[in-house]
């Protein structure tokens, strides 16, 4: 019986959605729906019903789901106990960063590392989301610092910094001061894969105020390329403040209802392992 698969039930069970399900994992939703597919294959029961209404567990499900939640939760408990006794508590903090974490919160991270009770060294690793929270679930990383999107199931998820994000749009040139969400929504926005964050950070933004979200046909590679792309007048963007390098005829603070808008990236780690106590010292730090 497959474990993964086991985990992608417990969390369609949980957000009550396999999409909601599949962005928690950092996976596809095809992955995850095949997955639970094949479980229940293997059990010889459906666990779900989907409807327009959402995902529904079915009577067997409803059976199943908490002897699910039981198996795993023993799982995690072995897990965690047996890593406490093999793997002692070193000195290094493996921390992962997204690529739009900016300088200055790294520079803090390593400031809250060695205040720490007990000190101790910070290893980096910058990445894409994917990466990192595999890394994250399979123990090579200790702690990540991410956007703050859907994001891991069983671990804990703290903000610990945010930023303003700037709205830049060269039809726009000429008009200054702070732009307003509702006003800037008819530009046809650049953007890439979610491999940062950025993208979902964006789509989310205009789905929560009910705004239709038009792009740009094309597809840039990285946050990066965005900013190139909306110099050259390709489209618009929205980039955190500190990601931009550019220069642009128009590049505006954007607000929402007269509230700058800002994207806040949050640490994420296991309380579960031998350095929880330390990574609860060292999140509390960065929020300082």
């Amino acid at each position: 019986m497959n474990i993964e698969a086991l985990r992608y039930v417990q969390a369609v069970s949980r957000t009550k959605s396999f999409s909601a399900a599949a962005r928690a994992y950092g996976v596809t939703q095809p992955a995850l729906s095949n997955g639970v597919a094949r479980l229940e294959e293997e059990l010889g029961v459906r666990l779900f019903d989907r409807s327009p209404r959402g995902v529904r567990p079915t009577a067997h499900g409803a059976r199943i789901l908490p002897l699910i939640d039981h198996v795993l939760g023993g799982l995690d408990t072995l897990l965690a106990e047996a890593q406490r006794i093999a793997q002692p508590p070193g000195r290094t903090i493996r921390m992962g960063v997204s690529p739009l974490i900016g300088a200055d919160l790294v520079a803090r991270a390593f400031e809250a590392a060695r205040g720490l009770k007990h000190p101790r060294d910070l290893v980096l690793r910058e990445a894409d989301l994917d990466p990192l929270r595999g890394d994250l679930q399979a123990g090579r990383l200790d702690i990540v610092l991410v956007p703050a999107v859907p994001g891991m199931p069983h671990f804990e998820h703290r903000v610990v910094a945010r930023e303003p994000v700037v709205v830049i749009d060269s039809a726009a040139a000429g008009e200054e001061g702070p732009a307003e969400l509702a006003d800037v929504a008819g530009a046809d926005y650049i953007l890439g894969p979610d491999t940062c964050g950025l993208t979902t950070f964006t789509t989310e933004l205009f789905g929560s105020h009910d705004l239709v979200l038009r792009t740009y046909p094309g597809e840039a590679a990285s946050f990066r390329a965005v900013d190139e792309w909306a110099a050259m007048g390709l489209g618009a963007a929205l980039l955190p403040r500190s990601k931009v390098s550019h220069q642009h005829v128009s590049c505006r603070p954007l607000r929402r209802g007269g509230v700058p808008v800002e994207i806040a990236y949050e640490a994420v780690w296991g309380c579960d392992t031998p350095l929880g106590a330390d990574l609860e010292e060292f999140v509390t730090a960065l929020e300082a």
